[in-house]
């Protein structure tokens, strides 16, 4: 039972990593797909493992990183990631990168969506109620796997009406 926690597999995901990073190149006990291989067995870790792949393939072995280096730096890779994603969909649906922020930050602080708020971004545009719903359901399919990948299996309020 123990074995089978998230906790768990995470973390031996983690050591794993860095003990791939420690290892030089000529001298490794596992490679780089050897590694992800293990990664990508874990049930748990289904949701993260696209992810884990992407950050392990920018590790190189022979740098040394120890487990806590590792996991601030998936963190930072996972928050990254997510940056770049909000400011490509503000692009494409004309919107400020900093007020998207905003609202996706507002949703995550209080596990609600305010539609309300959903709303007020459109307003700049001066849209009919047809088109600025359009819009808004068009925004709402781009972010539900942003917010679902930054709430962790919490459930945010108000978010099934637009799945």
């Amino acid at each position: 039972m123990l074995f089978a926690s998230a906790l768990i597999d995470y973390d031996y995901i983690m050591n794993l990593i860095a003990q791939y990073t420690r290892q030089p190149p000529k001298k490794q006990k596992m490679t780089r797909d050897q590694l992800i291989g293990i990664m990508s067995s874990s049930a748990n870790l289904m949701e993260e493992r696209d992810d884990i792949v992407e950050y392990i393939h920018t590790l190189e072995a022979g740098k040394p990183l120890n487990e806590q280096q590792i996991k601030d730096g998936y963190q930072k890779f996972k928050e990254e990631k997510i940056a770049k994603q909000l400011a490509e969909i503000s692009t494409r649906h004309g919107l400020e990168i900093s007020v998207l922020q905003q609202f996706v930050d507002t949703i995550m602080n209080r596990m609600i969506l305010d539609t309300e708020k959903l709303s007020e971004l459109f307003e700049p545009f001066d849209l009919g109620w047809k088109e600025r719903t359009k819009r808004e359901e068009a925004l709402m399919t781009d972010l539900i796997p942003i917010l679902k990948k930054k709430a962790e299996g919490r459930e945010i309020s108000g978010l099934k009406a637009y799945e």
